[in-house]
C-alpha cells in the first residue's frame, strides 16, 4: 500500500538531520526554492490535497486567497496547527516524534510560496516531548543553512481544545483569550496580528515534500477523485492493534479495520467514530464506505482529524454520549451561550439517564437542545455539541430507551 509520510518509518533516528538528508529529504525544498511561487502554487491545486486538520479545505485553493504583496504590502505568516486536541487523535503527535524534518521541509516550502519570512509551530502545551524534538530539529536546519531568510518560532498552547480551531489559535497566538473569530474576514486575509496568514496542520505541511518532489498529478493518482494522496488514522478503542495508519484516501472502512487487526477478541462491531469524538459514528453497515472527505460526508459524518475510534458490540451508547459531552461541556469556551448553555443541558440529561433517572422525554429533549445550538454559534465545537447527541439517539434508540423507564 502506498505510504507517503511514514515510509521511513522504519528508519532508525529518521528524525535526525543526518538520517532524513540521507534518504533524499530537503531535496524537495531545494526544487522549490528554483520555481516561480504561483507554479508552486499550481502543483499544489493539481495533487488535489485538502487540509488534513478537519476542515478538508483544498490546500491549493486557500493558499491562493493570500492578497498578493503589492495590493496587501507587508507581512503573511504560515502557522502550523500542532494543537491535536480531539479525543482519539494522535497522528501529528507521531508524525513530530517521528519526522520533524519532513514538517519543517513542507513548512519552509510553504513559507516560500507564501512569502512569510517568520513562521510559527503551535504546539500542545502538553507535547513536551516533541516540543524538544521540534526545537532540536529547528536547531539542525538553522545551522545546516536550510532555514535561509525565514525564522521559524516554536509556540506552545495552553491545552485547550478550542485553541486547534484556527481563528482561536490566532487569538491565544497574540496573548488572548482563545475565543474563536466571527470570519469573514478568513485568516489567509487578515489573521495573526491583522496580516494575511495561511494555517496548516502537520499533516498537510508534511505532504509538500512528495508533492513538490514527484508533482501534483502524481499526488492526485494516488488519492480518491478530489481527495489526493494517502490519509493518516491514529486507531485507538476495542482493536487487536492500535496505531497510526497511512492508506490511500477513498481506502473502504472495512479495509482499514483490517489494518488494525479488526475488532479486539472477535467480538462484534457496534460502531466506529471516524475523525474524532465530535464526529458521527458509522455503523457495520457502513464497512464500504470510502474513507475521504466527500464520500464519508455522503454517509452521513465527516473524515475529521483521522482520529477513528472503535467500539464493540458492549458499549453502551448512552455512556459513549455522556463521555463526549462532557467533555465538550468542559472544553466550550463560552463565548456563545446556546453552547455554554446547552452542552451543560446535555451533559446533565446524559448523566441523569446513566444514574438511572432517566425521565419521559429525555431523548426528545436531547435532539431539541441540539436543534437549538446547531447553526446558532460562531465555532464547530457549538455545532458538535448537538451532532453527537442526535447523532447518538437516532442510530441507537434502543441504548437509549432503557434508561427511561416507563417511556414505551
Amino acid at each position: 500500500m502506498t505510504k507517503i509520510l511514514t515510509k521511513h518509518f522504519d528508519e532508525p533516528k529518521l528524525h535526525e538531520l543526518e538520517t532524513y538528508r540521507r534518504l533524499g529529504g530537503y531535496e524537495a525544498l531545494k526544487k522549490a526554492l528554483g520555481m516561480e511561487r504561483k507554479a508552486l502554487q499550481e502543483e499544489v491545486v493539481k495533487s488535489n490535497l485538502r487540509g488534513l486538520g478537519g476542515a478538508g479545505f483544498p490546500v491549493g485553493f486557500k493558499w491562493s486567497t493570500v492578497p498578493p504583496e503589492d495590493k496587501v504590502p507587508g507581512p503573511r505568516y504560515v502557522v502550523v496547527n500542532c494543537d491535536e486536541s480531539e479525543p482519539g487523535c494522535f497522528k501529528d503527535r507521531v508524525l513530530v516524534t517521528r519526522a520533524p524534518h519532513q514538517l519543517l521541509e513542507g513548512l519552509l516550502i510553504a513559507s516560500y510560496v507564501v512569502g512569510s519570512k517568520d513562521s510559527f509551530i503551535f504546539i500542545r502545551g502538553e507535547y513536551q516531548n516533541q516540543y524538544d524534538i521540534l526545537e532540536k530539529a529547528v536547531a539542525e536546519a538553522k545551522a545546516a543553512g536550510l532555514l535561509g531568510d525565514v525564522n521559524i518560532h516554536l509556540m506552545r498552547g495552553a491545552g485547550a481544545y478550542i485553541s486547534g480551531l484556527d481563528t482561536a489559535l490566532l487569538e491565544t497566538m497574540e496573548g488572548k483569550k482563545a475565543w474563536p473569530r466571527q470570519p469573514p474576514p478568513f485568516p489567509t486575509v487578515a489573521g495573526l496580528m491583522g496580516k494575511p496568514t495561511v494555517v496548516n496542520n502537520v499533516e498537510t505541511l508534511s505532504m509538500l515534500p512528495f508533492i513538490v518532489r514527484e508533482g501534483g498529478e502524481a499526488f492526485a493518482k494516488i488519492g480518491s477523485a478530489k481527495n489526493g494522496g494517502t490519509v493518516l488514522f491514529s486507531i485507538s478503542g476495542h482493536v487487536e492493534k492500535e496505531g497510526v495508519y497511512e492508506v490511500p484516501m477513498g481506502t473502504k472502512l472495512r479495509d482499514v479495520l483490517a489494518l488494525a487487526g479488526g475488532v479486539k477478541g472477535g467480538k462484534k462491531l457496534k460502531a466506529v467514530i471516524p475523525g474524532g469524538t465530535s464526529m458521527p459514528p458509522l455503523l457495520e453497515k457502513d464497512l464500504d464506505v470510502a474513507l475521504d472527505f466527500d464520500a464519508i460526508k455522503a454517509a452521513g459524518t465527516m473524515l475529521g482529524a483521522g482520529g477513528m475510534i472503535v467500539l464493540d458490540e458492549t458499549v453502551d451508547a448512552v455512556e459513549v454520549a455522556h463521555n463526549i459531552e462532557r467533555f465538550l461541556t468542559h472544553e466550550s469556551c463560552g463565548q456563545c451561550t446556546p453552547c455554554r448553555e446547552g452542552s451543560n443541558w446535555s451533559e446533565r440529561i446524559l448523566e441523569r439517564m446513566l444514574e438511572g433517572k432517566g425521565e419521559k422525554g429525555d431523548t426528545e429533549n436531547l435532539a431539541r437542545v441540539g436543534e437549538n445550538i446547531t447553526g446558532k454559534v460562531i465555532c464547530a465545537l457549538g455545532d458538535t455539541v448537538g451532532m453527537v447527541t442526535r447523532a447518538w439517539t437516532s442510530k441507537f434508540p434502543d441504548d437509549f430507551k432503557k434508561r427511561v423507564p416507563n417511556n414505551g
